[in-house]
């Protein structure tokens, strides 16, 4: 079956942080004589919706129906991201619009002469200077809760901005144990996410919630130790570690005790890795609510990863372009216990 066949009409909420992304084109013009730096020409402005934005944003492209449940600004970044998810068809109905608090914007200043490819020379953030109030988070967990029902997998989407409390922590158990996938693309404090159907972490992410090296997670036994270290803490059932250009690798139930690896995946040169942990993350998601073996969701994951980064921006992977990427997919590895 195709991925658009299998993956059309899924019913997906992605509960989470989003970003307002703003871009920047300019051209360099000379050194100022203010002070050595560069004298920039702006050119064009877009904007863009990042986070958990652009996880509803990759699911829906790959025609999921798709519910994003979390909190914004009452400001101009803040309206922003929500209308441009409504303009793609994402239900924003449960968003919380919160008047006292920003909305979190990333600006890139991408830079490049005439007919060659500009670069990011410089991102300025601009962040809430308060906590989410504790009353917009529990009212997004209590509309999780009300429509988890009507689900196929829950996706928490943690760029720790406040929306993931422990209130939706227990709202993600709920569904997990009732037989829904409950994903957490988790960033640096996961504690309060025991009994998710799986994890998403990048191999940077998973360094620091366990304190090992990254560089010794390159090794693959360390890798595993530590992701079946990790799975019996927090009593998961797996765990998608993402690992740059060393492609992805899958632990837990019913995979051997090396778990399954596969290289990184696409053709081009990589331009750009802005959203591809989201793309992975999305699409591995999919791929459990549709009833796809996790292996499979994982070649399907890395494929699409695949796509994003030759792309600039927070790209999405179209049903087309992972069939297409799938028919040259570097195939699973399963290796030998790790004892």
């Amino acid at each position: 079956m195709s991925a658009a066949k299998l993956f059309e009409g899924r019913r997906v909420a992605v509960f989470g942080d989003a970003i307002c992304d703003r871009w920047l084109t300019c051209e360099p013009r000379r050194l100022s004589r203010e002070a050595p730096v560069m004298v920039l020409t702006q050119l064009g402005e877009r904007l863009g919706a990042g986070g958990a934005a652009n996880v509803a944003r990759n699911l829906t492209a790959l025609g999921a129906e798709v519910t994003w449940i979390g909190a914004v600004g009452a400001d101009p970044s803040g309206r922003e991201v929500l209308r441009l998810l409504e303009a793609e068809g994402v239900d924003t109905g449960d968003v919380e619009l919160v008047p006292e608090w920003t909305t979190p914007t990333k600006t890139r200043v991408l830079a490049s002469e005439q007919r060659r490819y500009p670069q990011q020379v410089m991102r300025i953030d601009q962040e809430p200077l308060t906590p989410l109030p504790a009353k917009a988070r529990e009212a997004l967990a209590a509309a999780l809760s009300r429509r988890a029902s009507s689900f196929d997998a829950v996706l928490f989407s943690d760029y720790e901005y406040g929306s993931l409390g422990e209130e939706a922590a227990a709202v993600g158990r709920e569904i997990a144990t009732s037989g829904t996938p409950a994903v957490l693309d988790p960033r640096h404090e996961a504690h309060r996410f025991h009994g998710f159907t799986a994890w998403t972490p990048n191999v940077g992410e998973l360094a620091l919630l366990t304190g090992v090296a990254e560089s010794a997670l390159a090794e693959s036994r360390c890798l595993a130790e530590t992701a079946h270290a990790l799975l019996e803490k927090f009593d998961c059932r797996w765990m998608l570690v993402t690992r740059g250009n060393l492609g992805m690798a899958l632990f837990g139930e019913g995979l051997p005790g090396g778990g399954v690896m596969v290289e990184a995946s696409g053709r081009g040169d990589v331009t750009d890795v802005c959203g591809a942990g989201d793309t992975a993350a999305s699409v591995f998601t999919l791929g459990l609510a549709s009833g796809v073996d996790p292996v499979e969701a994982m070649a399907m994951a890395n494929v699409a990863a695949g796509v994003v980064v030759c792309e600039s921006g927070a790209a999405v992977c179209s049903p087309l372009e992972l069939e297409q990427a799938l028919t040259l997919a570097p195939a699973a590895v399963r290796l030998g216990p790790i004892s």
